[in-house]
């Protein structure tokens, strides 16, 4: 089993800026990818980026340019720097990794304010 903790989550206003953090516990499962997904009120869990082992990554469009996500494989840590924040980027954002199965974390609340 791999479990996750995430942190950074918080209230900012628009144009601002916020580092996610995401921790995962040592286990034997190799995990190919991690990454975090968006969950807004209402709406399904979408995909915002993600990166590889190797260190490929993919946006969401709507983050591209603004996103980065990045990797410590030693730490077994994924972070997502989010910077010129905008409103409808506000949900609970899920840090996940990928091994033979999708582990989750407990998500983390991000709210955009105008």
């Amino acid at each position: 089993q791999v479990q996750l903790v995430e942190s950074g989550g918080g209230l900012v206003q628009a144009g601002g800026s916020l580092r996610l953090y995401c921790a995962a516990s040592r286990s034997s499962v190799s995990i190919n990818a991690m990454g975090w997904y968006r969950q807004a009120p209402g709406e399904q869990r979408k995909l915002v980026a993600q990166i590889t082992s190797s260190g490929r990554t993919n946006y969401a469009d709507s983050v591209k340019g603004r996103f980065t996500i990045s990797r410590d494989n030693a730490k077994n840590t994924v972070y997502l720097q989010m910077n010129s924040l905008k409103p409808n980027d506000t949900g609970v954002y899920y840090c996940y990794a990928l091994g033979f199965q999708y582990y989750w974390g407990q998500g983390t609340q991000v709210t955009v304010s105008s």
